[in-house]
């Protein structure tokens, strides 16, 4: 595009006095930011005798503990500022997450240890969806879009909010 970033023109028109200014529109981003954390968990619910949690969650049941090398995508979107050029610093954006979440996780039993998880039976869908209410409201003034939790190299899950059903 002749201009580069931010020269497009939206239709939104400002009057003032007997001029119209058109305004420019900036572009609507998405950036993502991915870190690692390592942690051990046991996929256990309480209220099924022992042979069902066998049964339904298998070596994740183990009662001595499992552990996994975790990657956390963490995706904010909004639009482009007109000084930095970014959606949100993605220094900033690792501060935040290793402050919210890598910090309390890394290392730790997340049945034990990890005050946003505790009572919550930590599947990898559960993990994810407590990352998201401990760091959405952190990231204004970008809006965290998704997360992506990989649980081993083949399995991931993804939240995007109550929205995104």
């Amino acid at each position: 595009m002749p201009g580069g970033v931010g020269r497009r023109f939206s239709c939104r028109r400002i009057p003032r006095g007997r001029a119209v200014h058109f305004l420019p529109r900036m572009p609507i981003v998405t950036a993502t930011r991915r870190l690692r954390f390592n942690a051990a968990h046991r996929i256990h619910n309480p209220a099924l005798s022992d042979e069902e949690n066998t049964r339904l969650f298998g070596k994740c049941n183990n009662p001595n503990w499992h552990g996994h090398n975790y990657v956390l995508e963490v995706s904010v979107t909004g639009p482009v500022d007109a000084t930095s050029g970014y959606v949100m610093d993605l220094g900033a954006l690792r501060e935040i997450v290793e402050r919210e979440v890598i910090d309390q996780m890394d290392h730790r039993n997340l049945n034990l240890e990890v005050p946003f998880l505790r009572g919550i039976n930590p599947t990898s869908e559960n993990i994810v969806v407590a990352c998201w209410n401990a760091l959405a409201p952190h990231v204004a003034p970008a809006r965290l879009s998704k997360l992506r939790l990989w649980e081993t190299e083949n399995n991931y899950v993804e939240y995007s909010g109550d929205a995104a059903v």
